[in-house]
């Protein structure tokens, strides 16, 4: 399957991939998709937990296979073939098993509204698997948090937090500049901002849309002095809610005022097509979500 977008940066546009676990209507971005295919037996993996079926070897990559009927708790109401979907984000590959596919939609991100509390948890230990609800048509499509899923699944595929405690604090000046986080996975948000607050960073502002942060450094034009008093770096996600990372990024660079603010994309997305992307709408630096080390020793640099 040919996923190549034909959208162009900072639009704020992107391109859904709908599918159905049992009845239930859920989406994903389709730059993570690598290929579709008819569900194939796999091979169960001992001790491993409930939601990951098994693993299989498809053009000879040993690819992990999640159930989402197993995760959103849907029994298989399906007698034929369901489909695998396999995705590439976060530097691996993995095959989510679902329902069926129903095609891709094209909507803006403004159009996806924050989760409602009661979809997106609110304790440490149930953050939520929803990052966005979109209505498309008389449907309410579900967007899934998938970095979270395969994080909570398997410790090493989310941040890479070991060895914070040797990365050289920022200093006492640059730990106190301001600082701007936007990512719409609550999960993620919150290991971006603890990892920060632990190498000594104590000013920090998350937001879990770009529109919000959009709106949040707006405030901050009209101060009269150098901008970069006020916000000194801008850490966001690429896909979220209302406004994505692409378009927050192009506002603020062709802004004369804002321009001056250091922007650094931090996703799971990060690719050659991704990174092509963020060099054309301005982005300062771009990073992979399991490089925290690379993205924090990057912006001690920036700051000091």
């Amino acid at each position: 399957m040919n996923t190549n977008i034909l959208l162009e940066s900072g639009t704020n546009e992107l391109e859904l991939l709908e599918f159905q676990v049992g009845d239930n209507n859920f989406g994903i971005n389709i730059s993570k998709v690598v290929e579709i295919m008819i569900n194939e037996d796999v091979t169960p993996v001992p001790n491993s937990p409930e939601e990951i079926e098994g693993v299989f070897i498809p053009r000879d990559k040993l690819i992990s296979v999640i159930d989402l009927h197993k995760v959103v708790h849907v029994p298989h109401t399906s007698s034929g073939k369901e489909i695998f979907i396999i995705c590439e984000f976060n530097r691996m590959h993995v095959a989510f098993h679902v329902t069926s596919v129903k095609g891709i939609q094209r909507i803006s991100w403004a159009d996806i509204a924050d989760p409602p509390a009661v979809t997106s948890g609110s304790s440490d230990e149930a953050i939520g698997l929803a990052t966005g609800v979109a209505k498309i048509n008389d449907r309410i499509i579900i967007i899934m948090d998938f970095e979270k899923i395969v994080s909570t699944l398997n410790r090493d595929a989310g941040l890479d937090i070991n060895g914070l405690e040797k990365i050289d604090r920022p200093t006492d000046m640059a730990g106190n500049k301001h600082i701007v986080v936007a990512d719409d996975s609550k999960f993620l948000n919150k290991m971006t901002t603890d990892s920060l607050s632990k190498v000594g960073f104590h000013n920090i502002m998350s937001f879990s849309n770009g529109q919000d942060a959009w709106e949040y450094v707006q405030s901050f034009k009209d101060k009269g002095d150098d901008i970069t008093s006020h916000i000194a770096c801008i850490i966001s996600d690429i896909e979220m809610p209302k406004m994505d990372g692409h378009r927050l990024t192009k506002l603020i660079k062709d802004d004369k005022t804002l321009s001056q603010i250091p922007v650094l994309l931090f996703s799971s997305l990060i690719n050659e097509q991704m990174i092509a992307k963020g060099k054309s709408v301005g982005a300062d630096g771009q990073f992979s979500k399991p490089q925290i080390k690379e993205l924090i020793s990057y912006l001690i640099k920036v700051l000091s």
